[in-house]
């Protein structure tokens, strides 16, 4: 037999709020409250819930502001553990709780912020320290000569500088992790966003060597050099070019989850994808990107991870990223990496499908006196195995201090 409506409304109020709370709320029921959660049951979570129009994530966001706009702590409380343990990102409740200030006022977001923090600890998602402090606080630019690239600089004003390099489709926050312990440990640190990705410019049809223009502009702008450059995928293939055209731009190369050149059928791939978003958009690729960027076991473990890295990748312009994936066909480095005298760390993922470990031992044998890492990881290490990434780079940076 189907079910009722107070059946379907109890099953949508599970899926919402969860199965602990809800039993707590029907099970508890007396003959005084019976009648009014079932109403609840009904009407909320069957006929308002239930309807077609809004996806679960808007509905979980509007619960949230209107609890909070009414002060209804111990319900907006319960809606964020919800959305939480569903896989909702931070940035997505950071965002929400933003608004809440506008439209809320700035103390009802305060208390909403204070909750938001102690639910993220609850579900194992603490949130890492970064103090305002004149080093950690992140100093954020676009570049005054064009295009524009948009730039966020950390750490102090001496010492070894370091450039962070995103990968493909994705953005500076890539690095936000990174960036923050080497600026805690000394270190300057600028990331930015790649020409046709996140907040920088969108200008194309591109080719490698104009990513290593920029790079040059942006290290040159800086005045910093030369710097340690760690690149990861494209940014691996950036840090390459800058180092064979401008060796006196890098003192050190970080070369993570990248390869010198591709065979034919990486650059067939790369060609089919470009179709592909010229005609779908990202959508059309997202979950082909996912499935080379990182395992399902990660994507099942880390739903709020991986729902942060599908955000970026949807966010990256559909031209700007098809003209990328044009551009990574014409790249071979290979024959001129012998020239390469800076020290170099070259990171490999054992399951990355993106950049196989034979290709990045290639590049490997390419570089004079290159040190090479494997770990138990896909193509985002810093993502996937932060710990042991960091540790290495740390390692690295300081025998290049030496």
């Amino acid at each position: 037999m189907r079910q009722d409506a107070f059946e379907r409304g109890l099953q949508r109020r599970r899926a919402v709020l969860g199965h602990d709370w809800v039993e707590r709320a029907t099970s508890n029921a007396t003959q005084f409250t019976a009648q009014w959660q079932d109403f609840i049951t009904r009407t909320a979570w069957y006929e308002v819930w239930g309807r077609d129009g809004l996806d679960t994530e808007t509905r979980r966001l509007l619960a949230m502001t209107a609890t909070l706009a009414l002060g209804r702590w111990e319900e907006f409380e319960m809606h964020v553990h919800a959305a939480l343990k569903a896989g909702m990102a931070e940035a997505t409740l950071q965002d929400m709780l933003r608004l809440a200030s506008v439209y809320c006022g700035v103390p009802a977001a305060n208390t909403g912020f204070r909750i938001a923090a102690a639910a993220l600890a609850a579900e194992g998602r603490p949130s890492p320290p970064a103090p305002l402090t004149p080093v950690l606080r992140e100093r954020v630019f676009h570049t005054f000569s064009e295009p524009q690239l948009h730039v966020v600089l950390q750490g102090p004003d001496t010492g070894t500088p370091v450039v962070l390099c995103h990968a493909l489709g994705l953005d500076l926050s890539m690095w936000s992790d990174v960036a923050v312990q080497l600026a805690a440990r000394g270190y300057p640190v600028m990331r930015y966003d790649l020409r046709n990705h996140g907040q920088s410019a969108v200008t194309g049809e591109i080719s490698l060597d104009t990513f290593v223009d920029d790079a040059v502009r942006l290290v040159r702008e800086w005045d910093r050099g030369p710097v340690v450059f760690v690149g990861l995928s494209l940014g691996g293939l950036v840090a390459q070019g800058l180092a064979v055209r401008h060796p006196e731009l890098v003192r050190a190369l970080v070369l993570a989850n990248t390869v010198a050149s591709y065979p034919p059928s990486s650059r067939e791939g790369f060609l089919t994808r470009a179709a592909k978003v010229r005609a779908a958009g990202m959508g059309g690729v997202v979950d082909e990107v996912l499935q080379r960027y990182v395992a399902l076991e990660f994507q099942r473990d880390q739903p709020a991870a991986t729902a942060m890295l599908r955000k970026r990748l949807l966010s990256c312009s559909d031209e700007g990223y098809a003209a990328c994936c044009e551009a990574l066909v014409q790249v071979d480095w290979l024959d001129d990496l012998s020239g390469v005298r800076a020290p170099t760390w070259i990171v490999s993922g054992a399951a990355d499908v993106a950049a196989p470990r034979f290709l990045q031992e290639t590049l490997a044998q390419a570089i004079p006196h290159a040190q090479h890492t494997v770990l138990e990881c896909g193509h985002l290490p810093p993502l996937e195995l932060p710990d042991a990434f960091f540790a290495g780079l740390d390692e690295f940076l300081l025998s290049c201090k030496g």
